[in-house]
């Protein structure tokens, strides 16, 4: 495997957390683990140095572990390279472990994620489930048996991650919990060729022409393939694995099925009925030259990726022995369908053989091919070097591996790609861009925070309590993440609340929605059907317990989260939590002005078309408030009026003339430095 590390390398921006500067905390602090924390791999800097994983095996393709640094002798474009790095990597995924041995570490919080990822003794496997590119019928097919390798093949402390092609690599969470993984796959439901929308996003392309929409779906599922691949490289250095369960990309689609509409197949469509169309025209044949070229160029991003973050990605096409890429349904001819077969699955081929992994095609029993991928994430050399020659030309440079030694059978990566003079002038405005100010770093990286749970989004407030404790707000709604297929059978009711001091004590225990007595006893807690329930906490470190749970009582998910509690009982200025209030029409904006009591939104993501009212604690601020809209950069874009309502700030943020990106909103008290910065993303 061969990685070239930037020196002025991507931040993977779902691994920084936000510093809790502000006195209301708007998301979870992360607490430091109990145990010692492994030491961090020491990473080499600079574009020209070249990592390479080599497989060495002897004939009967038994591992061999005792080769020394001297054993090696690595080429560059035919020019010796001198190895500065070596070492054997030999793992096993917790499988073998004295009896003394604790247990594995559970991944709670980006700072677990971080920390354990990065240990030498553990595997990174990623599963790539695209839906855009399998038929339904090939995943219900397939699923169980990828399943089974998860189930099977995987070890205590090796960390597994999916990701579906519309998901935000921001949501995506390492675990250890392959329970959960090998349920979410047997959930997977492919999508190829189907044109249902379900989403938003996919609502817009409903009555694109099919060839555009598969063009959009290979662009949406290459991109992601490359954000998660960047995402993997920032959590560790040597030898990482992504499963790309897929059937091929293509382009183009044969005249049969370029429909105008693609959600109406043959409407519009003169071949639709002929099977033979296309077939010996010279025209199709020079179009799917051109097409397969378009392709590589594409592919080489992925593998470019690749390489940089020391990736393989063993490509799993779940169609078994695949005969055909159409169905009988679709008229094509054998000839024609033969050839679409073949580009797809060479796809395929070229993404696995330039990034060290291997295209399982073609293979009746996808558990037994797919121990390989375990076989070989577990015992490879890693070297480095810096190249000689110092390329930065953006061409591939060859590489090959030789051991000195008789009767050793080598696998390595042909070579890589250099980075070009643009990506180095790119690089250098990068690294000579001045810095943001901390507090709108902090404020933006709130949006990347990946989300802890599977099925619900939340959001965590405070304002003042009662008898000097703090009034803490708990508001959850169902998650639909785009890309995530939709379970009617999972679809949370309820979630368990349970706080916990920490000295262990209960401070609160509750579900939200929950029936509550009219009046409420004292202490009680108060829920607003669906959405939101309050609580008062003490000042302090603070433990919150949530379940979420079906309307079965099903327990759907699970999470821990460490929060700290602020104090906002003192007589200087501060703020509490700033709560938004999402509305669709003026008369709702007016009717959450009167109406304290109403429901916030935990989501931070709107469009244009969206009003946002904000309410803000403000505590001993007799000058005003005043409130700002910030651009990415932080500069001002516009000022709010701002009104008080007893001791809250509150204020609109429009949106309607507001484009897509990413904004801050900048509260103030007037005439103090005191002030709370919320981020926020206008998508449409």
């Amino acid at each position: 495997m061969i990685g070239l590390l930037a020196a002025a390398g991507a931040t993977v921006l779902g691994q920084q957390q936000p510093q809790p500067n502000q006195p209301a905390p708007a998301t979870a602090a992360q607490q430091p683990a109990t145990d010692q924390p492994p030491q961090q791999p020491t990473f080499r800097g600079g574009i020209n140095f070249v990592r390479v994983d080599v497989i060495a095996t002897a004939r009967d393709g038994s591992v061999i572990a005792n080769l020394q640094q001297g054993d090696f002798e690595v080429t560059e474009d035919g020019k010796p390279q001198k190895i500065e790095t070596f070492r054997f990597v030999e793992l096993d995924g917790g499988l073998i472990q004295s009896p003394n041995a604790p247990p594995p570490r559970q991944i709670r919080t980006d700072a677990d994620e971080e920390v354990e990822a990065a240990r030498d003794d553990v595997r990174l496997f990623a599963f790539f489930l695209d839906d855009y590119h399998v038929r339904k019928e090939t995943s219900m097919a397939s699923r169980q048996e990828i399943a089974r390798f998860i189930e099977t093949q995987l070890g205590p402390t090796d960390m597994v991650a999916i990701m579906y092609p519309l998901q935000p690599v921001a949501s995506i969470r390492f675990t250890r919990n392959h329970d959960a993984i090998r349920r979410a796959i047997e959930q997977f439901v492919g999508r190829k060729f189907e044109y249902e929308p379900k989403n938003e996003f996919e609502q817009k392309i409903f009555y694109y022409p099919t060839e555009t929409v598969e063009k959009v779906r290979n662009q949406i599922s290459m991109s992601a393939l490359e954000s998660l691949v960047s995402h993997m490289g920032g959590l560790k250095e040597g030898r990482k694995t992504m499963v790309l369960v897929s059937e091929g990309y293509s382009n183009m689609l044969p005249p049969q099925m370029r429909n105008p509409i693609a959600s109406a197949p043959g409407i519009g469509n003169p071949s639709h009925n002929d099977p033979n169309a296309g077939r010996d025209n010279p025209n199709e044949a020079r179009a799917m030259a051109f097409s397969n070229f378009d392709m590589q160029e594409d592919l080489r991003r992925i593998y470019q990726a690749a390489n940089r973050n020391n990736v393989s990605i063993y490509a799993v096409d779940p169609r078994r022995l695949a005969t055909s890429e159409f169905n009988i349904a679709e008229n094509i001819n054998q000839s024609t369908d033969r050839d679409y077969l073949n580009s797809t699955m060479d796809t395929l081929r070229v993404i696995a053989e330039q990034t060290d992994g291997r295209a399982l095609l073609n293979r009746n029993d996808l558990a037994l091919a797919m121990k390989q991928i375990v076989r070989d994430a577990s015992a490879y050399y890693l070297l480095g070097y810096s190249s000689v020659a110092a390329p930065t030309d953006g061409k591939f440079h060859d590489i090959k591996v030789r051991i000195k030694r008789q009767g050793v059978q080598v696998r390595a990566r042909k070579g890589y790609w250099a980075v070009s003079p643009a990506d180095v002038e790119r690089m250098a405005k990068v690294a000579a861009k001045p810095e943001l100010p901390k507090p709108v770093q902090n404020a933006l990286a709130t949006l990347a925070v990946p989300t802890r749970m599977r099925v619900i989004r939340t959001w965590i407030g405070a304002e003042r309590g009662d008898n000097g404790k703090t009034r803490m707000t708990f508001v959850w709604e169902a998650n639909r993440s785009p890309g995530a297929p939709a379970r009617d059978t999972e679809q949370p009711a309820r979630v368990s609340v349970m706080a916990v001091g920490a000295d262990g004590s209960p401070l609160f225990r509750g579900r939200v929605p929950t029936t509550v007595p009219s009046p409420a006893p004292a202490g009680a807690a108060t829920a607003v059907p669906g959405a939101k329930l309050t609580f008062d906490a003490p000042p302090g470190p603070m433990q919150l317990r949530l379940s979420v749970e079906g309307a079965d009582a099903q327990v759907l998910d699970a999470e821990s989260r460490e929060v700290t509690v602020p104090d906002l009982a003192a007589a200087s200025t501060m703020f509490g939590t700033p709560v938004i209030y999402r509305a669709r029409t003026v008369r709702d904006v007016q009717l959450l002005r009167t109406n304290r009591d109403g429901t916030p939104t935990p989501v931070r993501e709107f469009l244009r078309t969206d009003r946002l009212l904000v309410r803000v604690p403000a505590y001993g601020t007799p000058s005003g408030v005043t409130a700002k809209i910030l651009n990415r950069g932080g500069q001002p874009m516009s000022e709010l009026p701002v009104a008080m309502d007893g001791t809250d700030a509150v204020f609109e943020a429009p949106l309607a003339a507001v484009p897509s990106g990413e904004y801050i909103l900048e509260i103030s008290a007037v005439g103090t430095e005191l002030k709370e910065l919320v981020a926020f993303r206008v998508s449409g």
